[in-house]
């Protein structure tokens, strides 16, 4: 997400922020949201190219706030569409990272289209990032397995082999075994923050 708005803000002049939030304290997303855009300057001053997803994760309700200058682009039933459609589902199963790149991707692309340019750092689509976990998925049985074999060989006093194909396992592919991952909030701290308005024009809603 960060590198497609990095490349949104340098090449299309647009700002894009995700914001996710444990709680806002039962306050009403819309005041909340366009409140902390404002305080946040998104997009240039004057100009007003920003978005803001802001997610609230207790309250379950999600807002997309758009700046003066990108309402002609994404007028409110366009951004009630993206929320709808391309976010809400996943937010419903809890698959906020895919969710949210999913919505950030739509709204890239709406505003590469209306600049009339290409975006080469889209994300990949929602099935195409299933594919990629259930091949890492499948990719933790030979590590467990080899662990398994290298206690094994540890017990058996045949340790030389066991370390060798432990340590080809790990390093042997560039990069070894990964997993984890995290939610936070991005805010594409690279710049695009310069006193950008927004008169309360998007879309919020609840998952």
């Amino acid at each position: 997400m960060n590198s497609l708005a990095r490349e949104v803000l340098e090449r299309a002049d647009a700002a894009l922020t995700v914001v996710t939030l444990k709680d806002i304290g039962g306050a009403n997303i819309d005041e909340f949201t366009n409140r902390l855009y404002e305080r946040w300057g998104v997009g240039k001053k004057g100009e007003d190219r920003g978005v803001m997803i802001l997610v609230a994760l207790k309250e379950r309700r999600i807002r997309i706030e758009v700046g003066y200058g990108l309402e002609g682009v994404i007028p409110d039933g366009l951004a009630g569409q993206i929320r709808d459609q391309a976010i809400v589902p996943y937010l419903k199963k809890d698959e906020f990272g895919l969710g949210l790149s999913n919505g950030l991707s739509a709204l890239a692309g709406i505003i590469a289209k209306d600049r009339g340019i290409e975006l080469v750092g889209k994300p990949p689509t929602p099935q195409e990032v299933t594919s990629k976990r259930s091949r890492t998925a499948y990719g933790i049985f030979p590590f467990l397995f080899l662990l398994f074999l290298f206690f094994f060989l540890f017990r058996s006093g045949r340790l030389g082999i066991g370390t060798f194909l432990l340590l080809m396992l790990l390093g042997g592919g560039r990069g070894g075994f990964r997993g984890g991952g995290s939610m936070g909030g991005f805010s594409g701290g690279f710049g695009g923050f310069g006193g950008g308005m927004s008169g309360g024009g998007g879309a919020s809603g609840s998952f």
